[in-house]
């Protein structure tokens, strides 16, 4: 059952599962939720404390209609470290899908805040022809009343042979009112991740699916000590269609940057 935080008066929905360190927690992407790291959340809890949040504007979690900074990056980075906070973690492991590794860099830029970043399928960082994009679909999202732009913009994610909720993710997409939908999308667009990944000084590790937004090339350019990884067969929600790569790749990362002991490198 969800648990739930209250930040300036926007209810933050969590849930928190095992014991150990360091602790861990996971963040969705762009018109999701914290269903959507399930089962990386099972696989964790088995060893370390963890939680999966759904960000605001998704989810179980209050919808603020868009306005000026409601939906900055650096705004939902807020309400990640005041959950982890919340729940009692301390700096914690963040992971996050798609948005929520533009998020996590930017939790990740401020002193303190968390022992370490992985960044699965990250949302376009060195990117920019697919930065702009966004920014030139922010209308298209906003006036999507019946979904059928962003079901067609979902589909093109994933692979043929993808299979794992893919019909549910698709179905899914248009549950995020299309102003909100169409902010975040503007907000991504206009991020500048590069800046934030060269400024990175905790670990980061960057897992990519089988077509990556980004580079990486480009990513080690801008952060030479990142931890490169691509899943096989998977595409945008490889978190979901192939867990046992995405878990292992997090394990080894966690191990050989001393975060954990499961794994640990001799």
């Amino acid at each position: 059952m969800a648990e739930s935080l209250s930040v300036a008066g926007l209810r933050l929905a969590y849930e928190t599962a095992g014991a150990g360190d360091p602790p861990m927690i996971f963040v969705h992407g762009w018109a999701c939720d914290r269903s959507y790291f399930a089962p990386q959340f099972r696989h964790f809890a088995a060893g370390h404390a963890v939680v999966a949040m759904d960000l605001r504007g998704h989810g179980d979690s209050s919808h603020p209609a868009p306005g000026p900074g409601i939906y900055d990056i650096d705004v939902p980075a807020g309400d990640v470290l005041a959950v982890a906070d919340g729940a009692g973690l301390g700096p914690p492991v963040l992971v996050g899908h798609s948005l929520g590794a533009l998020i996590g860099l930017a939790c990740a830029a401020r002193a303190g805040a968390i022992r370490a970043l992985v960044m699965v399928d990250p949302a376009p960082i060195t990117n920019e022809r697919a930065k702009t994009f966004f920014r030139e679909s922010v209308g298209a999202v906003a006036a999507d009343d019946d979904g059928a732009w962003r079901m067609k913009f979902v589909e093109g994610m994933f692979l043929p042979t993808d299979a794992v909720r893919r019909a549910a993710i698709i179905g899914q997409m248009p549950s995020t009112p299309p102003g909100i939908a169409a902010e975040i999308m503007r907000v991504m667009g206009g991020f500048d991740g590069a800046g934030a990944l060269a400024k990175v000084t905790v670990p980061v590790a960057s897992i990519g699916s089988a077509v990556p937004s980004n580079r990486s090339a480009d990513l080690r350019r801008l952060c030479p000590a990142i931890t490169i990884g691509q899943t096989v067969g998977a595409g945008h929600f490889n978190q979901l269609e192939v867990p046992d790569q995405v878990n292992a790749m997090i394990e080894r990362f966690l191990a050989v940057n001393g975060l954990s002991t499961r794994g640990q490198v001799a």
